[in-house]
C-alpha cells in the first residue's frame, strides 16, 4: 500500500491534489452537519450574527482561504507548503461552492430548492478532481509528442471536433455533460447529436414545432425518471430544502413622490 501510495501520488506529484479533494470533500460535508444541526436546533453551533447585526456567510471566510492558498500556490517552491496551498484552496473553494446559489442569486436560497445548484456544483467539482487524480486529463490529453504530420493533424482534428461537440452541449443546456466531457471526450459526442433541452438557445433557434415536442417530451421522460433519484440524494447528503423559493422577478418599489420637474419648465 506504502509502495503504491509512493508510485502512483507522490512520484507524479499529486499529493496536493489529492490533499486539495480530501480538504474539499471533509470541508463540505461539515459544513452540511453543521449547518443542519443548526437549522434543526440542536448541538453547539449557533446561527451567529455580527454585533453589527450582519450575518457572516462561509463564502466569506472561504474566499479568504481560498486567495491565501492561491497565492501560497504560485509563490510556494517546497512539496510542503504546496500541500499546504492545496488544503487552503480544497477549504477554501469548498465553503464558497456551498452557497453558489446564493452567490448567483444573490439571495439567501440555502435552503430552498434553488439550493440544489450548490449541491450539484460541489458534485461535479468532486468528480472533476477525482478523475484528474486518477489520470484524466482535460480534453483527453495527457503527453502526447506531436512529430509526425499526420499525427499532429489528427491530433488537431479531433481537438477541434471535441471543443466543438462541448460547445454544442452548453448551446443545449447539457452542462454537466459539457463539463464531464471534458476529461471523457466521447461522452459530448454523443451528446451533441442528441436532442437538446426545450428551454436552451440550440432549441430556441433551431427547432421547429414537432422537434421542440420530441425535445420537451424527452426531457419531461429523463426529469420524471431521473430527477426524483438525484433530489433523493441531494436530500440524503446536504438536507431537504424547507422554504419556498424566491420570486423569479424582484418588484419594482413604486414611489408616490411626484416626478422631478426638468430644469427649465414650468410645472403644470
Amino acid at each position: 500500500m506504502v509502495e503504491w501510495f509512493e508510485v502512483n501520488i507522490v512520484e507524479p506529484g499529486k499529493l496536493p491534489l489529492l490533499l486539495c479533494l480530501l480538504a474539499f470533500v471533509v470541508t463540505f460535508l461539515a459544513t452540511r452537519i453543521i449547518t443542519r444541526m443548526i437549522r434543526a436546533g440542536v448541538g453547539p453551533f449557533k446561527n451567529n450574527v455580527s454585533t453589527t447585526g450582519v450575518h457572516i456567510h462561509h463564502a466569506v471566510p472561504g474566499l479568504i482561504l481560498l486567495i491565501t492558498g492561491a497565492l501560497m500556490s504560485v509563490s510556494a517552491n517546497h512539496i510542503a507548503w504546496r500541500c499546504v496551498a492545496a488544503v487552503l484552496i480544497g477549504m477554501g473553494a469548498s465553503l464558497i461552492l456551498d452557497e453558489f446559489a446564493l452567490i448567483l442569486h444573490l439571495q439567501d436560497v440555502y435552503w430552498t430548492n434553488e439550493g440544489r445548484v450548490s449541491v450539484e456544483l460541489i458534485g461535479l467539482t468532486v468528480a472533476c478532481l477525482g478523475m484528474t487524480l486518477l489520470g484524466f486529463s482535460p480534453w483527453g490529453v495527457d503527453s502526447v509528442e506531436l512529430g509526425d504530420v499526420t499525427l499532429r493533424v489528427t491530433f488537431v482534428t479531433g481537438l477541434v471536433i471535441q471543443l466543438i461537440c462541448t460547445l454544442i452541449c452548453v448551446l443545449k443546456a447539457k452542462y454537466r455533460t459539457a463539463l464531464i466531457s471534458c476529461f471523457i471526450p466521447f461522452i459530448a459526442w454523443v451528446a451533441a447529436i442528441r436532442l437538446g433541452r426545450p428551454g436552451s438557445w440550440w432549441a430556441r433557434h433551431f427547432y421547429g414545432h414537432r422537434r421542440m415536442a420530441r425535445a420537451e417530451r424527452r426531457a419531461a421522460k429523463f426529469d420524471h425518471r431521473w430527477d426524483p433519484r438525484w433530489r433523493w440524494l441531494s436530500d440524503f447528503i446536504a438536507g431537504a430544502p424547507t422554504l419556498t423559493d424566491p420570486p423569479a422577478v424582484l418588484p419594482v418599489p413604486t414611489s408616490t413622490d411626484p416626478a422631478p420637474v426638468p430644469s427649465g419648465r414650468a410645472s403644470a
